[in-house]
């Protein structure tokens, strides 16, 4: 597990490098009021919350391979409730920005998520083919 761990932290880092380089061009270039000043928060909350979760799906697949795809869903939902959460909270206290937040957020959501999951999905695929 440790290994794939490690292997999965260094491709979420690259990746996150990658899709900062956009975000930040568009930080300069863009007039600040199409730019949510959270911008360098989110990219370290959907890397945090990114690893957190993996390391909580490696963990299970380890524990319970059978259970992978329960809890896989499972967290995912739990992951999709939370954002949510966190969303409308700041749209409740930021008005002004919240057009701006709340694209940015979910589109940060997509990207970040479409990676997890086709990497998630690989890493039990080579389990399942290692027992046969």
């Amino acid at each position: 597990m440790g290994q794939q761990y490690i292997s999965f932290l260094k491709k979420l880092t690259l990746f996150s490098l990658i899709l900062a380089i956009p975000g930040f061009i568009a930080a300069f270039t863009l007039p600040k009021e199409y730019i949510t000043p959270t911008l360098p928060f989110l990219y370290i909350f959907f890397y945090s919350a990114t690893t957190i979760v993996h390391y909580l799906l490696l963990k299970i697949s380890v524990k319970k391979p059978s259970a992978f795809t329960n809890y896989f869903m499972l967290l995912t939902f739990g992951k999709f409730i939370f954002y949510l959460s966190i969303i409308l909270i700041y749209i409740i206290l930021n008005k002004d920005d919240a057009k701006q937040f709340a694209v940015t957020f979910l589109i940060l959501y997509f990207f970040f998520t479409a990676f997890e999951v086709v990497l998630s999905l690989k890493q039990t695929a080579h389990k399942e083919v290692d027992k046969e």
